[in-house]
């Protein structure tokens, strides 16, 4: 594995329990006890009833391609990979989540059913990112 240069997550108490997950391969999400939703990004209150009983629960890691776009700009020197395709995918769960889709772009298509994968980019840390399913 060459060395990855690009920003790592850093965990917060709240998010802690999400990464975990990811470097077992397994995605959770919190879903809110009182009125039952499954919440994306972490947090300590429901942003629906506003509830703090949250719970993790590991979701199937499948959804549909909401909306993406190709970077071909890189923001950084950590980005100069790009060509990358930024997107937003809807789990089957609800919650919607910022991420990859590595496939070539011109083979996606916005309400694509898409599938989670994880990828161990550095000791101790795996990032959740989407393929076509």
């Amino acid at each position: 594995m060459s060395e990855y240069i690009k920003p790592l997550p850093k965990p917060s108490p709240t998010s802690r329990p999400f990464w975990e997950a990811a470097r077992k391969h397994e995605l959770t999400l919190q879903r809110c006890g009182g009125c039952g939703k499954f919440i994306y990004y972490p947090r300590d209150r429901c942003p629906h009833c506003f509830s703090d009983n949250l719970s993790w629960n590991r979701v199937t890691g499948r959804g549909t391609l909401y909306s993406y776009t190709v970077v071909h700009r890189a923001s950084s020197r950590a980005f100069a990979d790009a060509p990358y395709v930024l997107a937003i995918v809807e789990l089957d769960e609800g919650p919607r989540m910022t991420t990859n889709i590595v496939a070539p772009p011109e083979s996606l298509k916005v309400g694509m059913p898409v599938v989670a994968f994880f990828d161990d980019v550095a000791p101790g840390h795996t990032l959740v990112k989407f393929k076509p399913a």
